[in-house]
């Protein structure tokens, strides 16, 4: 891993707890945060919807932003939630928000992605019962991928969106500029959406920059970044930490 210098590119407290444990292994690594988070306003029936949480099999949670808000909601409405209702989480940090909470989650021990999530047994066996109905608390138009296979198995698939996602306001040119000074060679998108921010940021420089390591979460984001010009793509299966820094190790030195 000798010879990293990273570019960070999540939200700004999730990219200084990365950027910690990149530090303790020897790894530099430089934060721009390429995507924030803002709750949105609840309707009457999105209320409902966790009213109504004994209604569902199974709940999916996204995201940890969508984990944080999604407590915050239950707290009002189901102090104790129902033992029916089974938990299911994409990534392991997000388990852990929904497990501190006293929620028995599952999640896919390996993968950050909708595919891993349906491929999980436990899952697998929750959303295969007749009449099946699932909630998913995620972010504004996200997971799509995940309610269409859900509704291809039969399943009925409710969303409750609680946040939406944005690219925070940068003076043009910045990216390129921190990448040039800070001597940059390697690049980390956690979600689709934060690669679609980076290619945005990157404007005209992006031919240069799509010459740079890119270290995605996922084959769906790897296939979006190479479709978009991206050179060297690395799927770090994954959006972890420990999924980072296993990949760097494969990697080895810097390509």
């Amino acid at each position: 891993m000798k010879g990293w210098r990273l570019l960070l590119t999540r939200p700004e407290l999730e990219s200084a707890t990365l950027a910690a444990t990149l530090a303790e292994a020897g790894v530099f690594s430089s934060s721009l945060p390429l995507l924030e988070t803002e709750a949105l306003p609840l309707s009457v029936q999105q209320r409902e919807q966790m009213i109504g949480l004994d209604r569902y099999c199974a709940v999916i949670v996204v995201s940890k932003p969508a984990a944080r808000l999604g407590i915050a909601l239950l707290d009002q409405t189901w102090p104790t939630p129902p033992a029916a209702t089974r938990w299911f989480s994409v990534g392991a940090a997000t388990a852990q928000l929904l497990a501190d909470r006293g929620l028995d989650v599952s999640f896919p021990a390996q993968g950050d992605d909708s595919e891993a999530l349906l491929a999980l047994p436990a899952f697998a066996e929750a959303v295969s019962r007749p009449g099946a109905r699932v909630l998913i608390l995620k972010g504004e138009g996200g997971r799509e991928l995940l309610t269409e296979r859900l509704r291809e198995q039969g399943a009925s698939v409710e969303g409750l969106e609680l946040y939406r996602r944005y690219l925070p306001h940068y003076e043009p040119a910045t990216l390129p500029r921190i990448i040039q000074a800070e001597r940059l060679n390697g690049l980390v998108v956690s979600s689709g959406q934060g690669f679609l921010h980076l290619r945005q940021m990157a404007d005209a420089a992006w031919p240069e920059l799509a010459q740079l390591p890119l270290f995605v979460p996922s084959p769906r984001v790897a296939e979006l970044a190479r479709a978009a010009g991206a050179r060297q793509v690395v799927d770090c299966s994954g959006a972890s930490a420990t999924a980072l820094l296993t990949a760097l190790r494969e990697t080895g030195a810097v390509l």
